[in-house]
């Protein structure tokens, strides 16, 4: 029971985390145009 309280607290550091990633990853615009990558792969060089 006792390592309930120190799972809990780092699982919601945790998310907290991955959502932040993920807030400065639509921030900085890293999905603005993501068809253009694959269109990059299919066309070569």
């Amino acid at each position: 029971m006792d390592i309930l309280y120190l799972l809990i607290p780092l699982s919601v550091v945790l998310v907290l985390f991955v959502l932040a990633s993920l807030w400065w990853a639509v921030y900085r615009g890293q999905f603005e145009n993501i068809e253009q990558e694959g269109e990059r792969i299919l066309r070569g060089d």
